[in-house]
């Protein structure tokens, strides 16, 4: 499992990584709101959620795996173990999120702070999620 190390500036890394995040977001909160107006029923804010987590989990696996921390392993068990760790450690980075989202949507009123209290709770989760990645799921191999 071959890790390619790209040389970026911090700057340009947190750029990237931001925008990035920001794509996943969009990803997430429009699977959210596409499935909340097709679905009204009473599990409908846990079934958006997950929906939303799961859409925003592979688009941001993709983008880091190929543009942040610039993996060459192509191979179906190296997709396997990273994307089974990349998952692992987004468990407790999705708790921040969706703790966060729901936070806001019970003390706040209106339907626009849970989306806020969704934006808060993904940054604090992809701000932590970069340091696990980096140590746990897309280690450079030892030389």
């Amino acid at each position: 499992m071959a890790t390619v190390v790209a040389h970026l500036s911090p700057a340009g890394l947190a750029t990237r990584y931001g925008a990035f995040a920001l794509a996943a977001m969009g990803v997430n909160l429009g699977t959210q709101y596409l499935s909340l107006a097709a679905y009204a029923g009473p599990l409908a804010l846990g079934v958006a959620m997950a929906l939303g987590t799961g859409t925003g989990l592979v688009t941001k696996y993709v983008l880091d795996k190929h543009y942040i921390f610039f993996d060459a392993d192509n191979s179906v068990r190296g997709h396997s173990v990273k994307f089974t760790l990349y998952s692992l450690m987004g468990v407790a980075t999705t708790a921040i999120f969706w703790g966060t989202e729901l936070l806001f949507h019970t003390l706040l009123p209106g339907a626009e702070m849970k989306y806020l209290g969704a934006v808060l709770g993904l940054t604090i989760g992809y701000i932590t999620k970069y340091q696990l990645d980096r140590r746990f799921v897309f280690r450079a191999a030892p030389a």
